[in-house]
């Protein structure tokens, strides 16, 4: 998701886990929405080492430049279908005609380069699965496969990017992407679980590092 310092207001240095009305504390980015919540809890933060998965999360975040991740996350079911269920192979083929029905659809961010960016990208991560060394391999490689665990207790801490963020945005731009930016590199990273920057009073910081573990 997006830079969560900004997802519950400026004063970010006191905004330590919030306890919700199940009796457990969770980081306070998602407030009380149900969906925002659910996300928070099944899937922020945990390691992700499938290449299509990734994939796709990595295109959301880029539609999510710009725009609060609920709003991507609401739409999210509408962008599997108008994108085909993200999958690359398919998206690689879209022409000009493909290209104005999406940009027709309301159920998804209707933006043109973000959209044609899409596109590069699965291009780009195609030529990385077909000529090596696999997209989940090529990322995680930069953590030798194993998530890097935080210890933030205020959202204040969190940074909005890192010198690693901005090394594997350089990669991926280099290498044909779109829309990987070093704050959405990172935004990225925390939500496939390659950093994990649940608070350490949030329920899910432990659960997340005893999910590092056992890979």
């Amino acid at each position: 998701m997006g830079d969560i310092r900004l997802a519950g207001g400026s004063d970010t240095s006191v905004m330590s886990a919030l306890a919700h009305p199940d009796g457990r504390k969770r980081c306070p980015w998602p407030k009380q929405d149900p969906l925002y919540v659910a996300y928070h809890d099944d899937e922020w933060g945990v390691p992700e080492y499938d290449d299509r998965a990734l994939y796709e999360k990595l295109i959301l975040d880029g539609f999510q430049a710009g725009l609060s991740w609920i709003t991507i996350l609401r739409k999210r079911e509408n962008f599997r279908k108008a994108f085909d269920d993200f999958a690359p192979e398919k998206i690689a083929r879209y022409r000009s005609g493909k290209i104005e029905r999406l940009m027709q659809d309301a159920g998804i961010v209707r933006n043109r380069a973000k959209i044609e960016g899409a596109v590069t990208s699965a291009r780009a991560y195609l030529e990385i699965m077909e000529k090596g060394p696999g997209f989940a391999n090529l990322l995680w490689d930069y953590l030798d496969g194993r998530p890097k665990q935080n210890t933030f207790r205020s959202i204040g801490q969190v940074p909005a990017e890192t010198d690693l963020s901005r090394r594997i945005s350089k990669d991926l731009s280099q290498r044909g992407f779109k829309f990987v930016g070093p704050t959405i590199v990172y935004a990225f990273m925390q939500a496939v679980g390659m950093v994990n920057d649940h608070l350490v009073s949030c329920h899910r910081h432990d659960a997340c590092a005893k999910l590092a573990q056992h890979k």
